[in-house]
């Protein structure tokens, strides 16, 4: 088996990679402020209160016991 080599225009930082966590950072801090995750939890909420509750909270349950069916 060969091995792969990292690209030469990339730097391995291994464990701790701030450039990684840097980008994480940037990336949810634009999230948060384009104002889609208010709106998201709005969407989630009249789920939870009308008909797709029962399916919600079967999805909850079989994620956490560590089902991961796609489809039924």
């Amino acid at each position: 088996m060969g091995t792969k080599q990292p690209s030469r225009d990339r730097q391995v930082e291994g464990e701790g990679n701030r450039t990684a966590d840097r980008n994480y950072r940037e990336s949810a801090t634009r999230h948060a402020q384009s104002g889609k995750s208010e709106d998201a939890a709005r969407r989630a909420k009249r789920a939870l209160e009308g008909g797709e509750r029962e399916e919600l909270t079967e999805a909850e349950r079989d994620g956490k016991a560590g089902k991961h069916s796609a489809t039924r």
